[in-house]
């Protein structure tokens, strides 16, 4: 999987108590927020070279399902058996998130199935897989415009709604293009930021292959939308059983012309039991 490093996704799936209170509270005072004080129309670019970003999926799923909020999670990398399974032993069951509407989960592997061997009477959100000719993500915006727009049928008032996608690069391997996918990302963040007032949050693979134009394209796309980008990055050292990988924070303003006015942060990480710390460059208590 993406070259991580195993390590990381075991200590996700081992160990951790299902009554752990708080995904991460390390990153959340990093990013400076907690979900009592979430952030409304933003766009957050989660990026993974030479590692396995996904713990910051699992940490964006829980905060926001712990914030009140609705969410649309488009998963094209795993189960949703993965997902849950990290999500109880980190204090949130995606069950029962779905049972009571709080939570919309598009499972990419098990659609992918109905969209070759069963009739759809209506587009599927994945559509694209049987048309060689698909240029566009259209079913799939549709999809989660549908989901995260409120009803008026006295559903249960969330607090804002979310767009959760895991991992966009999953398309590019599928055949869409870069244009193709920054089109639905941008009428996506477009409704669910702008007009709905919620969140997006996205993980991209950098292949760290200059001559990949098409994850490159996508890439620097997506970053220039975004106002935070969390990227995660192996060791160029290689494996270190005390510190995992290095994990860069960058606040930006879209809206502002000047680069001047973006910030940024570089630590480095230790994924254990129940949570992840987080120390500057060459800190690791193992070390000193």
């Amino acid at each position: 999987m993406k070259g991580m490093h195993l390590p990381d996704i075991r200590m996700l799936l081992q160990g951790a108590s299902p009554r752990s209170s708080e995904m991460f509270p390390e990153l959340n005072n990093l990013l400076n927020t907690t979900p009592d004080k979430a952030e409304q129309g933003k766009l957050t670019l989660l990026c993974d070279a030479r590692t396995d970003g996904s713990f910051l999926v699992h940490h964006f799923l829980s905060f926001y399902l712990k914030a009140n909020c609705k969410v649309c999670f488009v998963a094209l990398l795993q189960s949703f058996s993965h997902y849950n399974i990290v999500a109880q032993k980190l204090g949130v069951s995606l069950a029962a998130a779905r049972e009571r509407g709080q939570l919309v989960f598009l499972e990419g592997l098990k659609s992918s199935v109905d969209v070759f061997f069963q009739a759809q009477e209506d587009p599927h959100p994945l559509q694209f897989l049987r048309e060689a000719s698909a240029g566009n993500l259209q079913p799939l915006y549709e999809f989660v415009r549908e989901a995260l727009t409120p009803a008026d049928n006295g559903e249960a008032a969330w607090r804002c709604p979310v767009l959760l996608v895991d991992d966009l690069s999953v398309l590019l391997s599928l055949g869409m293009g870069a244009v193709a996918v920054l089109d639905f990302v941008h009428y996506c963040r477009a409704t669910v930021c702008c007009e709905l007032k919620g969140n997006m949050v996205a993980l991209v693979h950098d292949s760290g292959d200059a001559e990949d134009e098409e994850n490159n394209t996508l890439l620097i796309g997506l970053s220039h939308q975004s106002h935070l980008i969390l990227r995660t990055e192996g060791l160029a050292t290689g494996f270190c059983k005390d510190v995992h990988g290095q994990l860069r924070i960058l606040w930006r303003r879209p809206s502002q012309s000047t680069a001047r006015r973006d910030r940024s942060l570089t630590f480095q990480y230790k994924i254990q039991d129940k949570n992840v710390s987080f120390f500057a460059r060459g800190m690791s208590p193992a070390i000193l």
